[in-house]
C-alpha cells in the first residue's frame, strides 16, 4: 500500500533577507523556521533542507541496513547512523556521507560493510538523491 507524507513551506521575503517556516504536516510534530543565512552559514537554531535530507536518509538508511541483517540471520542490537549532506551555494548539494557503527552479534565486519553498502544502494532516499555522490563509511561498533 502506497502512503503520502507532506511537508509544508510558507516563505517571506527574498531569498537573502527573507524567512520562512517549513511545517512537518504529516505527523504533526511541529514547525521550524529555515533561512538562507541558516543554510548557507551557521544554523543559529534554523533547519534548512539539507538538514531534512539528512534526516530522511539516515532513518531510510537504517531501516533499509536493519531489514538487510536481519534478513541475514544477524539482527543488530543496534546501529547509529549519521548523515552529512554538504551544499555548496551556487552549486547546490555536492555530496552525502553517511556513516554507520552497529552492534550485531554474529556477524564479521566484511559481511556488515556488503550488507551496508546494499542497504544505501536499496534505500529509497538512496534511490531518490541518485544524482549526488553519496559515500559510506561502514563498521562494527
Amino acid at each position: 500500500m502506497a502512503t503520502t507524507r507532506t511537508a509544508s513551506t510558507v516563505w517571506e521575503g527574498t531569498l537573502f533577507e527573507g524567512a520562512g517556516k517549513v511545517t512537518l504536516e504529516s505527523s504533526g510534530l511541529g514547525t521550524y523556521d529555515v533561512s538562507w543565512p541558516s543554510r548557507a552559514e551557521e544554523p543559529n537554531g534554523k533547519t534548512s533542507p539539507e538538514e531534512l535530507i539528512a534526516a530522511a536518509h539516515s532513518a531510510c538508511f537504517s531501516m533499509a541496513f536493519s531489514n538487510g541483517l536481519a534478513q541475514n540471520e544477524t539482527p543488530a542490537t543496534s546501529l547509529t547512523t549519521s548523515a552529512e549532506v554538504e551544499f555548496t551555494p551556487g552549486t547546490g548539494i555536492t555530496g552525502i556521507k553517511l556513516s554507520v557503527r552497529g552492534v550485531v552479534p554474529g556477524i564479521d565486519n566484511d559481511k556488515f560493510v556488503e550488507l551496508a553498502e546494499a542497504a544505501k544502494a536499496g534505500c529509497p532516499v538512496s534511490q531518490a538523491l541518485a544524482g549526488t555522490t553519496i559515500t559510506l563509511d561502514a563498521a562494527l561498533a
